[in-house]
């Protein structure tokens, strides 16, 4: 598993050598920092929708609250940042720990939470989260394993606390949201695997 893991990044790291590429990685990540640009978000669709304020706001709580679980969870692993030979990160990290990925547990919550308050939200932030979570490999500062347990650990807990979010009547759209979320990263991962093996069997075959 490692060894795939670690093919698996290689095979997303060496996208980020495109320049388009690795400015769209960085500021993914960047945003992405400590949850900013979901709690940012949460804060603005609390002053901009007077009637589910509350809703906003805990939602932008459960976005908090699984960034700070997959931090306690990484310094329980402690699992070093990925090191390549060939290409280093193209950002720095504020953290020597790498699983779960913190990004991708901020991103995941936002997408479940704030998906369930609207059409807007539905719409608009699953394709940004998912996006943000791509970014953590293509940056070269997390495996592939570390990103598919941080979307696991931010859809869950933004599930669990859909109910407080939303109240009962509406926590089901939640509900669905985070199984869609947390069903996402295998089968992401499995497409991804199944292509870099498609090129090494290619790169194998010109080079026979």
């Amino acid at each position: 598993m490692r060894e795939v893991d670690r093919r698996l990044l290689s095979a997303m790291r060496d996208c980020g050598t495109d320049p388009r590429v690795a400015a769209a990685a960085r500021g993914l990540s960047w945003c992405g920092e400590h949850g900013a640009v979901w709690i940012a978000a949460g804060l603005v669709g609390a002053g901009a929708d007077h009637e589910r304020r509350g809703a906003w706001l805990r939602g932008t709580a459960l976005v908090g609250a699984a960034h700070l679980a997959s931090m306690a969870v990484k310094l329980a692993v402690r699992r070093a940042r990925p090191q390549l030979a060939a290409l280093r990160p193209l950002v720095s990290t504020a953290g020597r720990h790498s699983f779960p990925s913190s990004h991708a547990a901020s991103a995941a919550a936002a997408a479940v939470a704030f998906g369930a308050l609207g059409p807007a939200g539905r719409h608009l932030v699953p394709p940004l989260a998912a996006a943000m979570c791509v970014s953590r490999l293509v940056v070269g500062v997390h495996y592939p394993t570390d990103v598919v347990a941080g979307v696991l650990l931010g859809g869950i807990t933004a599930g669990l606390g859909a109910a407080w979010m939303t109240g009962p009547a509406a926590a089901s759209t939640a509900n669905r949201a985070a199984a869609t979320v947390c069903a996402a990263p295998p089968a992401a991962t499995a497409s991804v695997g199944a292509a870099s093996r498609a090129s090494a069997t290619e790169g194998g075959a010109a080079h026979a």
